[in-house]
């Protein structure tokens, strides 16, 4: 969940270059973040607790470092440079767990996402073989167990060795102060190689917005391989078959304005206004392909849809969806949970994956699991060159565009929208499905402007510095609840929770209080008088209600008008908790962007 950027070239001050692309991937860890930079064989590290978003590299970093090995006669003779931002998983929030980590002669230097699962008994291991360690984490580990294969191999040899010793997902990058190799390797986690207009310049890094004001063409680094640049040239080596490969060069279209927040605030805002266009892009999603995937989930003796978090949400509205237009059942897991269902798996299994940065590491896990059972893998996808989207029988990309704040938006109504299509399709109504989205995508059109944001931002005035809400639902607004409740406690901060509106009265009823502010999504279907029964049930106890609804009704003490959108009103109900989410965030000065204790892409389990 941590982001690397590293750069190799002829450049002006490459330190500053990673500085820069560390600040677009800060969205994948900002606790820490660190530097390393090679002059004449010397390394210098600079290492910060904090966020580097408005950090600038001064000249007097090419002078001296906090931690360094001589001094940088000339700042353009720096070729190599690496960097990471940090999410912390091993170790507390301190400048010494934070990366770049290296040997106690700082011979080995690198840079690290992912978690190295056995590394207690392999720093035991060391520690006997007297190496010291002054960090909790278990990066640095990795910078000794590589030393330890030095004493007796080349620095590319004893990485190879090192990879085979390291259990669980990582993505690292290293350099060594008498190599001029820059190497990289990973197995699990994001790694992604651009190469520079000229020949000789190369950028790693853990997203391709990194890297994007640079350069549009990439390699994309797979599970167990390596690269190694050097000289000016790169290579390839696959670590499961002992052998050098080839690797194609690919050019990706992507728009670099994408990455950048334009004349919004924050990213957040943005791209829940974005909705507006990115609806009408995934409903207009390739028929034949929605057809095909169809066809496979009517055939299949056995269909699992998987997610994790707010994806994972998505899938039970999925569950929902089939069930009531398709009339199918769906078995819905979350990837962390999806091992209690492997008994089950057989090679006529369907696995559906829904994830908006395809990395997202227990759902790649349960991947695994369904792979050795013969189960066909569909991933539902925002990024088409995710380690999802390669390792997937079938991929429907969601064409979302780049999201970076942390809580998933605009993803999220297109994941929505694609298991809406798919449901349709299994029923034979694909063009009755499009055309439902493409009028509710119409409708969000209208829904989404000034006038509507002003008056939800009435209601974040009135419950800014409540401590607890809650938000209840039926039918398939049910697990839309749970999502407004992610949605609340990830940029707000606010201790909020979902229920099954016919559950309240099992237990949650009892934390209601006067005043305490309940969230009931209605729609117009079989569960409304049901959910309006509950949310009354609520009101009797002191409860505010805020009801988000087509039609107004008595027992809402506040109303945020809806579409009437029928099978669609999970995308349209979740919209304007992703706005009062915001504006909560907004009003509290908080970070909607980049809340506390979360990343972007959970590329850890």
């Amino acid at each position: 969940m941590c982001g690397i950027f590293s750069y190799y070239g002829k450049k002006h001050n490459a330190p500053e270059i990673v500085v820069e692309g560390l600040k677009c991937l800060e969205y994948r860890g900002y606790d820490s973040w660190g530097i390393a930079y090679k002059s004449n064989d010397k390394i210098f590290i600079h290492k910060k607790v904090g966020k580097i978003s408005d950090y600038t590299i001064n000249k007097d970093h090419f002078r001296s470092s906090e931690i360094s090995i001589g001094e940088v006669e000339d700042p353009n003779e720096i070729k190599i440079s690496i960097g990471h931002s940090r999410w912390a998983t091993h170790g507390g929030v301190t400048k010494s767990n934070a990366h770049p980590h290296f040997t106690e002669d700082k011979d080995i230097v690198l840079v690290h996402n992912g978690i190295f699962e056995n590394y207690l008994e392999v720093k035991a291991f060391l520690q006997k073989k007297g190496h010291n360690f002054h960090s909790d984490t278990d990066t640095e580990v990795i910078a000794h167990l590589i030393a330890e294969h030095c004493k007796t191999h080349s620095f590319e040899d004893s990485i190879k060795l090192a990879c085979k010793e390291i259990e669980g997902r990582y993505a690292f990058v290293a350099i060594k102060k008498d190599s001029k190799q820059l190497i990289s390797a990973r197995k699990g986690s994001p790694l992604i190689i651009g190469v520079g207009k000229n020949e000789d310049e190369y950028y790693v890094a853990s997203d391709i917005p990194a890297f994007l004001p640079y350069t549009n063409k990439v390699i994309y680094l797979d599970d167990n391989q390596m690269s190694i640049i050097e000289d000016g040239k790169i290579r390839f080596y696959d670590l499961e078959k002992g052998k050098d490969i080839e690797k194609r060069i690919i050019e990706i279209d992507l728009d670099i304005e994408h990455a950048e927040k334009g004349e919004f605030p924050h990213f957040m805002i943005k791209e829940i206004m974005e909705q507006k266009d990115t609806l009408h892009r995934a409903c207009n999603a390739n028929s034949e392909l929605i057809e095909q995937v169809a066809n496979e989930i009517k055939k299949a003796f056995g269909t699992y849809i998987v997610g994790c978090g707010t994806a994972g949400k998505v899938c039970m509205v999925g569950e929902y969806l089939f069930s009531a237009i398709a009339k199918k059942h769906i078995n819905f897991s979350f990837g962390s949970e999806f091992s209690c269902h492997k008994h089950f798996l057989t090679d006529k299994s369907l696995m559906i994956c829904v994830s908006q940065s395809g990395e997202t590491a227990d759902t790649l896990e349960a991947i695994e699991i369904a792979k050795e059972k013969g189960v066909k893998i569909v991933s539902i996808v925002n990024v088409e060159s995710s380690t999802m989207a390669r390792i997937s029988d079938i991929v429907i990309p969601i064409k979302a565009g780049l999201e970076k704040a942390v809580a998933s938006t605009k993803a999220t109504t297109s994941q929505l929208a694609i298991l809406t299509l798919l449901a349709y399709a299994c029923n034979g109504g694909i063009h009755e499905g499009k055309q439902l989205l493409i009028d509710t995508a119409g409708q969000i059109n209208d829904m989404l402007n000034p006038r509507y944001e002003g008056y939800i931002m009435e209601l974040a005035k009135r419950i800014k510095d409540v401590e607890s809400m809650y938000i209840i639902g039926r039918g398939s607004n049910y697990p839309i609840a749970l999502e407004a409740a992610i949605k609340l406690q990830e940029v707000s901060y606010i201790h909020a929770e979902g229920f099954a509106g016919g559950e309240l009265k099992h237990g949650p009823i009892a934390l209601i209080s006067e005043n305490t502010p309940v969230i009931a999504l209605v729609a117009n279907d079989e569960c409304k008088k049901e959910i309006l029964s509950n949310a009354m049930e609520v009101k009797s106890r002191g409860g505010y209600i805020i009801g988000v609804s087509p039609d107004n009704h008595e027992v809402f003490d506040y109303w945020i008008k809806v579409p009437d959108t029928g099978d669609a009103s999970p995308i349209v109900n979740i919209i304007p908790i992703q706005i009062l989410s915001y504006q909560l965030a907004v009003l509290r000065k908080n970070d909607p962007d980049q809340p506390r204790n979360l990343a972007k892409s959970v590329t850890v389990k």
